[in-house]
């Protein structure tokens, strides 16, 4: 198994404390009601949104992937740190044995936040991290950073959601 790790740092306009209840807390009710096109439903398994806590995704037809699961590691609500790893999604094909995501939100000078996010790829078995791989990784990711901008749009316009 090799394991290697991509982080990023993206900038939001929402405060820390919003963002990371955004993104971390309500992710469940809020994907799917702002991306319809891309989650169906977010299903919680077991556990209350804690940590231990398992949630089914379940994708959008023409999406291209079905079903993901995540377990939460970490919720840290006076830190505003988040910590999750997807265990199982068709994503993965054989190559991929599971992603761990460690997620804070730190304010900003502007009064937004910058999120940074390191993720940890755990390749399965001897699987080469190829530029294919890394390819389809891009694209995931991609794919996920128009979801979380559906989200801060979508909090930025009902504040009180």
């Amino acid at each position: 198994m090799g394991v290697f790790t991509k982080e990023a740092e993206v900038s939001t306009p929402l405060p820390p404390a919003k963002a990371f209840k955004a993104f971390a807390v309500d992710i469940e009710n809020l994907m799917p009601k702002v991306a319809p096109q891309t989650v169906k439903s977010i299903e919680v398994l077991e556990g209350n949104g804690g940590p231990g806590t398992i949630r089914k995704i379940t994708f959008a037809e023409g999406h291209g992937l079905s079903h993901a699961k995540h377990k939460v590691d970490v919720l840290d609500k006076d830190n505003l740190v988040y910590a999750y790893t997807v265990m199982e999604s068709d994503f993965f094909n054989k190559k991929i044995e599971k992603i761990s995501y460690d997620i804070k939100f730190v304010a900003a000078a502007d009064g937004g936040s910058t999120v940074k996010v390191a993720a940890t790829f755990y390749t399965a078995g001897d699987t080469e991290v190829t530029p294919d791989l890394m390819a389809q990784i891009k694209e995931a990711s991609e794919k996920r950073a128009l979801v979380m901008k559906a989200i801060e749009s979508y909090i930025l316009a009902n504040p009180d959601a």
